[in-house]
């Protein structure tokens, strides 16, 4: 009996899954929202809890995460990696501070602590590279110039999950400073190690992977992948780390072929994890963060496009192009509700996950909007703002000209003055216009040492 409860779960679940995303994709934007709503409605507090497939959803839920890094990895080479990190680690450095910042400071004004500053920090800094690339796909805009920029400042935010992940879950797990230092120091051991040995070795890795059957590729790279992210989970590392790791050493034939076999798998799970996510949060508990989710989704939402308009003109890229830039990054989803849920999980502060589900789901769906609509908005403002100067300037005082009659009387009278003074000169006695002696001459007023001679 509890076997059939769960299959008629576990197909409820995946058929509504598979419905909220056919009604996604009609009107294009990201399905990610409607399976958070879909957790809240049957999570704890919800309309219709569930209870047998709970813990098999964990379990997909974590399989799902492992597979976002796992194909998020397959996107990117080692030699991209280095290359991003030697020319856009100014970018970079620019988008930690203007998002990570905002989430900390509220987390410590709301009386969480420090560890949930640092966790709330990760979940307002890291944008959604799912939901970007798919909005530039859909706007046509693969090929424009300040594409490379949106990659670049993604790139480096996914290497930065490779030291921030075993940093929070070092925090999470009660560790010591020590303990805590050992885990980042191991952590980056591993990712160096990795990085070299696939710009190094990579060609032999793929080439052991390989294989021209489907299903034993398909076995190989996802049994691998799961072995890499429980020995990273053992060692403290993180299992999703360890995975985009894996991705990251894959290359060329290989990646490609994981990376249309795997992909179906991704969605499943991954939209598995996402309602597990709103399974754990109450719905009861969102309206009071929701002011200050808001809050923080309109400041973060400003920083990111601060963010991607400095990145742009960094590079060279035309006003439009900056905008069009710092738009497209606004949009917050699967790594901010991941790391969300490692604190959840931990038990750092109740609060923490129905903000970061409010604050993702009102990003998730303005970030599709401020990708279309910030570069037009500007341009117009810019537009309107240079109008209002013109008027400004258009209706500042000006010198009156004079009419005809009193310009006519004044010149009249000035040549009469003039006159006056001529005839005064003629009458005036000869002494008084003699030339005064040559030591009286002003220095100034003589043009060189011969004109003050007699």
């Amino acid at each position: 009996m509890h076997s059939a409860v769960f299959l008629i779960e576990f197909g409820a679940i995946i058929l509504g899954l598979g419905l909220l995303g056919r009604f996604a994709a009609r009107f294009r934007f990201s399905p990610i929202p409607l399976y958070l709503l879909a957790g809240l409605a049957f999570g704890e507090g919800g309309l219709l809890p569930l209870g047998a497939s709970e813990e098999f959803v964990a379990i997909g839920a974590e399989i799902g995460v492992i597979l976002l890094l796992l194909m998020l990895g397959l996107e990117y080479t080692a030699s991209d990696l280095v290359s991003n990190l030697k020319t856009q680690y100014p970018a970079g450095l620019i988008d930690c501070a203007l998002n990570a910042l905002p989430g900390a400071a509220v987390a410590l004004l709301l009386g969480w602590g420090p560890v949930a500053a640092v966790v709330l920090a990760g979940v307002t800094w890291i944008s959604s590279s799912g939901v970007i690339a798919k909005v530039l796909g859909d706007l046509g805009r693969l090929g424009n110039r300040e594409t490379p920029v949106i990659l670049s400042i993604l790139v480096l935010e996914d290497l930065a999950m490779a030291v921030y992940l075993p940093i929070i879950t070092a925090l999470l797990a009660g560790a010591g400073w020590a303990a805590g230092g050992a885990t980042l120091a191991i952590a980056l051991g591993v990712a160096g190690l990795v990085l070299m040995i696939a710009v190094r070795y990579g060609r032999h890795i793929s080439r052991f992977v390989s294989s021209d059957d489907p299903e034993k590729l398909l076995l190989v790279v996802l049994g691998l992948t799961l072995l890499v992210a429980g020995i990273a989970q053992q060692l403290q590392v993180s299992a999703a780390v360890g995975a985009f790791l894996v991705g990251i050493a894959l290359s060329g034939e290989v990646a490609d072929g994981a990376h249309a076999l795997l992909s179906p798998l991704r969605d499943l799970f991954a939209a598995v994890f996402f309602v597990f996510f709103g399974l754990h949060t109450d719905p009861a508990s969102i309206p009071p963060v929701l002011l200050p989710a808001l809050a923080l989704a309109i400041v973060t939402a400003l920083t990111k496009i601060a963010t991607g308009y400095w990145a742009a003109g960094r590079a060279g890229i035309s006003v439009k192009g900056r905008w069009r830039a710092g738009g497209a990054l606004v949009a917050r989803g699967e790594f901010s509700i991941v790391i969300a849920g490692l604190a959840v999980g931990a038990g750092i502060e109740p609060s923490l996950g129905p903000l970061a589900t409010a604050y993702v789901l009102i990003l998730v769906v303005l970030g599709p909007l401020t990708a279309r609509f910030t570069e037009p908005v500007a341009m117009a403002l810019a537009a309107w703002r240079r109008r209002t100067e013109r008027r400004g300037q258009a209706d500042r005082p000006t010198a009156m000209p004079m009419p005809a009659s009193e310009s006519e009387s004044v010149s009249v009278a000035v040549s009469a003055q003039a006159s006056a003074s001529e005839s005064a000169s003629v009458r005036a006695p000869v002494s008084a216009q003699a030339p005064a002696p040559a030591d009286s001459v002003a220095p100034e007023e003589s043009g060189s040492d011969e004109a003050v001679r007699p």
